[in-house]
């Protein structure tokens, strides 16, 4: 089945050439379209649609809140959330991340970056954690993230695999680093999330950069 996915952006020319790029992947298809994040959890529960691509900075609702929204009314399965910024170190962005958000596009990326980012977000990988975003994660740090991590208990090679994932690795990269098999590094993945208490790989890799546990360089 393709990919569907929502585009909410309050500029009609970025929702247009996101459609027609998007659209013209044969594994994608685009399944509605919505100018503000007020109008994000009706079209979900309507279409619900496998990927929301959404503006950070939008009126009525931002991405932040609609994120939130999104997550609170469908808590059991809610669609992976992309939210597109015009810039990276936007403070906008880090916090929808925190809020729950799967990822992240930049609007000036290339077109195969765009497509890429709408196909790992929906096969649960997380995109590369840029410098800008890890500094504003080590920012956010404190006592009391460094200590959940600590109680996580977390194995070695869980450990090895948390490090990797906050690289911005998928599990075939990080397989391939650590010659085991893709299977193996998912099972790695799934136990680090249900010990840190994460939703997503996102949220584990948020984690580690505000324990301390990696740093931002």
């Amino acid at each position: 089945m393709p990919v569907s996915v929502l585009l909410v952006d309050d500029e009609p020319l970025v929702r247009a050439g996101l459609r027609v790029l998007l659209e013209a992947q044969p594994d994608i298809d685009v399944v509605g379209e919505a100018a503000d994040g007020a109008s994000v959890v009706p079209l979900v529960r309507r279409l619900r649609p496998d990927v929301v691509a959404m503006d950070v900075r939008m009126p009525l609702l931002d991405g932040i809140d609609a994120t939130r929204a999104v997550l609170r009314a469908f808590p059991e399965d809610p669609p992976k959330i992309l939210v597109i910024t015009t810039f990276e170190n936007d403070e906008y962005v880090y916090e929808a991340l925190r809020a729950g958000a799967d990822g992240f596009l930049l609007k000036r990326a290339r077109p195969a970056e765009i497509v890429n980012a709408v196909r790992l977000i929906a096969a649960g990988d997380s995109l590369l954690f840029p410098a800008a975003l890890r500094s504003l994660a080590a920012e956010y740090g404190n006592a009391q993230a460094r200590k959940g991590l600590e109680r996580a208990g977390l194995t070695d090679r869980e450990s090895e695999v948390l490090r990797l994932m906050a690289r911005g690795l998928t599990n075939a990269e990080i397989a391939a680093r650590l010659v085991v098999s893709p299977e193996t590094v998912k099972s790695h993945v799934s136990g680090v999330l249900a010990k840190l208490g994460a939703r997503d790989r996102t949220q584990a890799v948020i984690a580690a950069y505000e324990s301390g546990f990696v740093a931002p360089n």
